[in-house]
């Protein structure tokens, strides 16, 4: 694998497929009393969010504590970057530290792949403005992987605001590189202008696709990076495009339903579609500590995992 984690298009088909069976080794040890590896005692994981995070934060946290690593968290609100402080200088200072690994969000595309060239540790990019979400992407492959098998030939189809979705687009790369054929649906206006350009099919009708579709991934509209009308109103996007008990029940009895978080029930995805057993929500936060682990451990590791081993700590 490359150095650093900025995008999935980093991956290759090879590299994809270890992270997911390191993942599913790693996820071994969710069911012990002691829940933690000394595989990366001794390295230090900052986690550096310049926007508000719970999943990912946590996520990447627990992960790394897992693995024995330290953890440094450092947020924004509060920092010297509240002060005016650069990128670019923040970077500086967690390189003086000694950092090992760097774990960043933050709301300009383009920042993590700016941070690689600053620092001498690993840059893993947990989300940047409507970019990448690598990792999402890789344990969203993981769930899928988990329940319906391998996905060379699955039928995926993402529904919602693709335009300011960067779990769509890492989505999208990713589950091309493994093989899976993808179809994203939503209405023109939230599609991005180059979708042509991305290896996959365009609809604009959710209803023709159900029937045909192994897996539905719902995404979340993003009102607070649009800065314009993009639909008519909430209830006539939720009419056309939201997936509802009834469009549930037009999918193949093995599909499964997806979500990436924070869900706006009611909208994107019904309460009872939300809740039912076909749904993979909670699998998707519980395997993304597993996912993020393998990462961590790939990038920072670099010997077999002690899967057999407990921490002493």
């Amino acid at each position: 694998m490359n150095r650093h984690l900025i995008s999935a298009a980093d991956l290759s088909r090879d590299d994809a497929l270890l992270v997911l069976d390191t993942a599913e080794e790693l996820a071994q040890i969710a069911g012990r009393s002691i829940k933690k590896l000394p595989t990366l005692r001794g390295r230090t994981v900052v986690n550096l969010f310049f926007e508000d995070s719970t999943r990912t934060r946590i996520s990447f946290e627990a992960a790394a504590k897992r693995l024995s690593a330290d953890v440094i968290n450092f947020s924004a609100k509060g920092s010297s970057v509240s002060k005016g402080e650069s990128l670019k200088d923040t970077a500086l200072t967690l390189e003086a530290m000694g950092a090992d690994g760097v774990v960043i969000r933050h709301g300009a595309s383009g920042a993590p792949h700016r941070l690689a060239g600053w620092v001498q540790g690993s840059v893993i990019n947990a989300g940047d403005g409507t970019h990448e979400h690598p990792t999402q992407a890789l344990l969203d492959a993981f769930t899928m992987r988990r329940r319906l098998g391998e996905l060379d030939g699955r039928r995926v189809t993402i529904v919602g605001d693709v335009l300011h979705s960067r779990v769509a687009r890492s989505n999208v790369l990713l589950l091309d590189t493994l093989g899976a054929d993808i179809t994203v649906v939503a209405p023109p206006t939230l599609l991005p202008v180059a979708i042509d350009t991305w290896p996959c099919s365009v609809s604009y009708d959710l209803d023709a696709v159900l029937a045909k579709s192994d897996v539905i991934m719902m995404l979340r509209v993003q009102q607070e990076r649009m800065n314009a009308a993009y639909f008519p109103t909430v209830r006539e996007y939720s009419r056309r495009y939201g997936l509802t008990a009834e469009r549930m029940a037009e999918l193949p009895e093995h599909a499964i339903v997806m979500h990436p978080g924070p869900m706006n029930r009611g909208v994107e995805i019904a309460a009872e579609v939300a809740d039912s057993v076909r749904s993979t929500i909670v699998d998707q936060v519980a395997n993304g500590v597993s996912a993020r682990m393998a990462v961590l451990y790939l990038l920072l590791g670099g010997s077999e995992p002690a899967i057999g081993q407990e921490a002493t700590q």
